[in-house]
């Protein structure tokens, strides 16, 4: 360590007495020093001691300033008890008062806020203060010092006592040190200035000459440091490293921050240091003596370092070694704090050697040897041995076993233990020396002396051997990897380079201040120059780059660079010579040089220019280094063909420059070489057909075409499609035309592509249907299937595009397409709910079971919502469905079954046709039928289901509801008793509960008869039944069936005849329609091929009919039955046809296999019409007035529309 006087100037007063010095302040910036000296206080300017004014403003004598730290104000303390706040324009702008003499004062590091400390008490002010706020204390004031964040502050007192108060002046600690009363005074105290440290710690200097260290929370830290003087200042330097103290020896010494002691900074023996002040973040330090010398000085500290290849070690705040690697990938960052090893020496550090895992250091009186150890959690120093003696050396350095001291001229070598083992004198001074390695306790040294000799030295061998000598003094050398080559810097700058073999001097370099050889190439060194680094391979020119320092190593790609006081790790790619051997084609160098450290980019060049000197080799590595793998699959192959016998370089060089796009190149060798075909390829890959075609030697037309063809390819991939479309058209590829063309929804293009297009060239034709199908171009699309005569493809496009009517009228005209469009035509009505067009769509197709599947369904489905009126039609339409398969059937046992299921479906239809109107009834509160109606159809419904299974969904409950209801309303009673006993034997709904009790009870007061016009009247056999019949729906004497109107349910006056054998259904239509025709007067018929009507005027009498009609020979057969028998029908036979006429036959025209059923109305008063598709009868009234409402028959539905007819007096039905 250094200090350099900076300016200087001793303070007398009038007398020529020097005043003294009591305290001295730095501006923040540095500028101006202000000094409290005698009465007045002092401006100067820091840089050269120029006073710049004397302030006056106290009585008494100055003792204490302080800048604030925003540089605007200062303030200064005086015995005359005064306070002066001053500006930096040096004008005072406010001025207090305290009781006693001020001992000191000190701003806020943080805030301008002022503590003023006088003998009795002490002050804190703030420029927004209107007041100063004054706070007593039972002793007096000696010093003060703020906390770093400018929270407390520290106020030590003549007694000892140490008082740490808030910045609103309140004690928070009060530190007793030892000695209680007779404590010295604190003189002099300083809390640490570094914000980055985790604790706050006050050094405190008192004048029983120690120095001591406290926590904030007042908790002293370590032991007292003894001094051999009273301390009167404190101060830390280079951030908080330091501490700068001193007092009354006149010195002002460096210690560590621990209080070790360092060193001394000045010594200028003019009486007591009462102040010292450090000028924030520089070395310079200002000084105030009793005897008036006022001066400042600049701290310089020397490097202490040594190296051994990449294990750095040097000096760290005079007293710690630190040992890093250079190598790391963090070097002088903060992430590479954990990798350095810290160790503390409590000493100055003067010299550091160290040497593989060796490490010597010099302190004061000592020399202490470390050896590097490694274990699993850690890496460390250990100290193996101390050698307790004061060394003089100008050089040290550590071996395996030794240790080398230098001094002079002379060289000791001494053991680890210190004992001293042998000496060298030499001609010259030393001035340079190395380390070079060698065998365990036979390492070699290199010297290089002030004569200029350069010299080895082994340290067991007592003779030193001369490599060389030059003529200027040695500064530094350094030996080349291999030991062959040496490099030495001269006193003039020169860097001189030898072969030690030949002692030839190889080349030299101008204005060099220090070299390195590379320690992994033998070509290599850099030096450094004033502000530059140079780097030289072999005997190539040197390459320059800019940096600042000394070099010290160069390994690899990275040079090792002294900057002032510390190392450098840099890494420096080696571009430059690289290339230098590229130039030359020494690929070799090239690549053992790239080794040490280049670009990606440079590694790609070495193995581009390898590769076109056909060096595979290296071309090889430096790919694999690049991870090209393409380049590597072209050198595998090329080697396979080498080994193959191929010895053509032109053909590879060609490959190579096609590999690397230089196509020109690689076509014009292909042609020289005989091989056009191969440029042919190569620019087709390309997609340059034109360059392509100046290549193809051939006219064969198949060539070009294909070429064409690679360039529609080409167009296709670069979002040409267009291009591409109509090159594939001119290359006669069609198809692959139609796809990009379909691809894109070209419909013009299509179109005119198909219309081209041959008959025969049905794939192409196809093609183009199909995107035209796909662009919902269906006229298009029709037009092309019908150039190919596809009509079941057309069908197919109907169908699916829902043509429906189109397809319908395809079918017409080619019915072997029936199934293609009525199947999935059901099957579109299915997926849409239409269920009942589906099953008649199903029918059309002939698809007669999925037909009946989907009927059984919808009946299902609607018996289970209660839609009674859509099940018995659902039901009628199943038994007709049956019937058609049954006719169609030629197994006799599934004709059976079906004519089995016929009858049982027309009976539920039947059945739940009645109910519809009972379920309302019961659950509506209003009704359309009149009572009697309702009378009749629960009357019906009972006899169906008075035997047998009650069918799904049929409540026996609301139809003996609506019996009783309605037979007690009519005088029904004997029929109204029979329901309501059975409905007491059934669960009765709540809301029935109460009603059918009542009318239970009630009912008994009713005769226990029904009324006779209830009766219902057999017209064969005329007698009269009662309303509830056991055996059901028929006479109880002739078991002759009731026919029912299907609109009243009343009896209609019709008997059921049956055919002689022989006759069949047609000769008995033929002779019935060939009767005399019997009219009587007013007769009216309604005729056509859907309805039959009988009318007679009924105020005809019986009498005048008979006259006109005669015996009726059907009258004989009426009675002719077995009452205890079953029911036997009225058979007629020929005789008896030709005499009924046909306006008093009703015909039920079955379908095979059934037979029709023939009926005669006996009561010609009645007109009696009947549905010919569900062959149901009705009143004709009735009937006509439910057509007129429903405009269809109420049981099957058939549409009916009314229209005028001249034969006729009235509207004719027709279904």
């Amino acid at each position: 360590m250094r200090s350099i006087t900076l300016w200087s100037e001793v303070l007398n007063d009038k007398q020529e007495i020097g005043q003294c010095v009591y305290d001295v302040a730095f501006k923040p910036d540095g500028s101006q020093l202000v000094a409290a000296v005698g009465t007045k206080v002092l401006v100067y300017n820091a840089s050269d001691g120029k006073l710049i004014q004397a302030l006056k403003g106290h009585q008494g004598t100055v003792h204490t300033v302080s800048y604030s730290k925003d540089g605007k104000r200062f303030a200064s303390g005086s015995a005359d008890k005064s306070i002066i706040v001053w500006t930096d324009k040096l004008k005072g702008i406010l001025k207090f008062t305290h009781n006693d003499a001020i001992q000191c004062v000190a701003y806020n590091p943080v805030t301008p806020q002022l503590i003023s400390c006088a003998m009795s008490d002490f002050g804190l002010w703030a420029p927004e203060q209107k007041s100063v706020n004054k706070h007593k204390v039972h002793n007096r004031i000696t010093c003060c010092s703020w906390t770093n964040d400018g929270q407390y502050v520290a106020v030590g007192l003549y007694t000892g006592i140490i008082s740490i108060r808030s910045k609103l002046g309140e004690e928070k600690v009060r530190i007793e040190r030892p000695g209680g009363s007779n404590a010295s005074p604190v003189w002099c105290m300083q809390w640490n200035m570094n914000r980055a440290d985790a604790d706050d710690i006050l050094t405190v200097g008192d004048w029983s000459q120690k120095l001591s260290f406290y926590h904030l929370n007042g908790k002293q830290i370590g032991k007292d440091v003894k001094l051999d003087y009273d301390p009167l200042t404190i101060n830390h330097f280079d951030q908080g490293k330091y501490l700068l103290i001193g007092g009354s020896n006149g010195k002002l010494n460096l210690h560590s921050r621990d209080g070790i002691y360092l060193a001394n900074v000045s010594d200028s023996k003019k009486g007591w240091l009462w102040s010292a002040a450090t000028r924030m973040d520089s070395n310079i330090v200002v000084l105030g003596h009793q005897e008036g010398l006022i001066s400042t000085c600049a701290l310089t500290f020397s490097t202490v370092h040594g190296l051994y290849q990449d294990c750095y070690a040097y000096r760290d705040r005079l007293t710690e070694v630190v040992v890093q690697r250079l190598n790391s990938h963090y070097n002088d960052s903060a992430e590479d704090m954990g990798s350095k090893i810290h160790i503390r020496c409590n000493d100055i550090v003067k010299k550091i050697s160290v040497y593989k895992d060796k490490l010597a250091v010099q302190l004061s009186d000592r020399i202490v040897l470390y050896q590097f150890v490694s274990d699993d959690s850690r890496t460390t120093y250990k100290q193996i041995n101390r050698i307790i003696k004061q060394f003089d050396c100008n050089l040290l350095v550590v071996c395996s076993e030794n240790l080398i001291l230098c001094q002079e001229n002379k060289l000791t070598c001494l053991s680890m233990e210190g004992s001293k083992q042998r000496e060298w004198t030499l001609d010259a001074n030393i001035r340079y020396i190395k380390v070079i390695g060698g065998p365990r306790g036979r390492e070699g040294l290199l010297l290089g002396l002030k004569n200029g000799q350069v010299l080895q030295i082994f340290v067991d061998n007592p003779f030193p051997i001369e490599l060389l000598k030059i003529n200027n003094p040695v500064r530094c050398l350094d030996l080349s990897m291999s030991r062959s080559k040496i490099a030495i810097i001269n006193d003039n700058s020169t860097c001189l380079v030898f072969d030690l073999n030949t002692k030839e001097l190889l080349f030299e370099e101008l204005n060099a201040t220090s070299v390195a050889w590379n320690t992994q190439n033998e070509d290599m060194l850099c030096y450094s120059d004033k502000g530059y680094l140079n780097i030289k391979a072999g005997s190539f020119p040197s390459h320059q780059r800019r940096m600042n320092g000394f070099v010290v190593g160069y390994c690899g790609s990275r040079i090792f660079c002294l900057q002032v006081h510390s190392m450098k790790s840099v890494d420096v790619p080696q571009s430059a010579p690289m290339y230098q051997y590229l130039d030359r084609g020494k690929f070799m160098q090239a690549y053992k040089i790239a080794c040490l450290g280049v670009t990606e980019g440079d590694w790609d060049q070495l193995a581009h220019k390898a590769l076109e000197g056909l060096n595979f080799e290296i071309a090889r590595k430096a790919f694999t280094r690049t991870r090209n793998l393409r380049y590597l699959e072209l050198i595998q192959t090329i080697e396979d063909r080498q080994k193959r016998g191929e010895v053509d370089s032109d053909l590879f060089l060609a490959d190579i420059n096609a590999y690397k796009s230089e196509f020109n190149d690689a076509a014009r060798l292909y042609r020289k070489i005989g091989m056009s075909q191969k440029a042919v390829d190569m620019y087709t890959d390309l997609r340059m057909f034109e360059l392509a075609k100046e290549y193809v030697e051939s006219t064969n037309p198949n060539e070009h075409k294909q070429l064409i063809a690679k360039q529609a390819s080409w167009a296709k991939n670069t979002n040409e499609p267009r291009e591409a479309a109509k090159m594939y058209l001119a290359a006669g590829e069609d198809m692959k035309a139609l796809e990009i063309i379909g691809e894109h929804g070209w419909t013009d293009m299509l179109m005119t592509v198909a219309r081209k297009l041959d008959k025969a060239d049905r794939d192409a034709l196809t093609k183009c249907a199909e995107h035209l199908k796909r662009l919902q171009q269906y006229a298009y699309c029709v037009e092309v299937y019908n150039k190919l005569g596809d009509k079941k493809a057309i069908v197919k496009l109907h169908v699916e595009t829902g043509n429906w009517d189109e397809a319908f009228a395809l079918v017409e005209k080619n019915s072997e397409f029936k199934n293609d469009v009525y199947v999935p035509y059901a099957q579109w009505l299915a997926e849409n709910d239409r269920f009942e067009e589906a099953q008649k769509a199903f029918h059309k197709a002939g698809r007669i079971t999925d037909a009946l599947r989907v009927l059984e369904q919808l009946t299902e489905n609607a018996v289970n919502e209660s839609r009674f009126n859509d099940a018995g039609y659902y039901y009628w339409m199943l038994s007709m469905q049956c019937l058609d398969i049954a006719r169609t059937e030629d197994t006799p046992d599934t004709t059976a079954e079906m004519l089995k299921k016929f009858k049982k479906y027309q009976r539920l239809g039947e059945i739940y046709y009645v109910y519809h109107s009972i379920q309302r009834y019961a659950d509506e509160p209003f009704t359309s039928h009149l009572p009697e109606a309702l009378f009749n159809l629960s009357r019906f419904l009972m006899h169906c289901i008075m035997t047998g299974v009650v069918p799904k969904g049929i409540s026996k409950v609301a139809t003996l509801w609506a019996l009783a209801k309605q037979s007690r309303q009519l005088g029904a009673y004997k029929v109204a008793r029979f329901a309501y006993e059975r409905l007491h034997a059934l669960k009765l709904p709540l809301r029935f509960q109460d009603l059918i009790d009542l009318g239970t009870v009630s009912i008994r007061s009713k005769p226990f008869h029904d009324g006779e016009d209830l009766l219902p009247l057999c017209y064969r056999c005329s007698t009269t039944n009662p309303c509830i019949n056991q055996q059901g729906s028929r006479c109880i004497n002739c078991k002759q069936p009731y026919v029912y109107s299907f609109s009243s349910f009343e009896v209609l006056p019709l008997v059921e005849f049956a055919l002689e054998d022989g006759i069949n259904d047609e000769e008995a239509c033929r002779l019935i329609e060939a009767s005399p025709t019997r009219k009587l007067r007013g007769q009216q018929e309604y005729r056509d091929d859907n309805t039959q009507s009988l009318k007679f005027d009924p105020m005809q009498s019986g009498d005048a009919r008979e006259k006109l009609l005669g015996d009726d020979p059907f009258d004989t057969g009426l009675l002719t039955f077995d009452p205890n028998g079953e029911f036997q029908p009225v058979v007629v036979g020929k005789d008896v046809l030709r005499e009924l006429s046909r306006y008093e036959v009703v015909i039920r025209r079955w379908p095979a296999p059934l037979r029709y059923q023939y009926f005669r109305n006996l009561v010609s008063e009645v007109m009696i019409a009947m549905c010919d598709s569900c062959y149901q009868m009705f009143h004709a009234d009735d009937y006509e007035l439910v057509v007129l409402q429903k405009q269809c028959c109420p049981f099957c539905r058939k549409k009916a529309e009314m229209v005028d007819d001249d034969d006729f007096t009235s509207d004719r039905l027709i279904y």
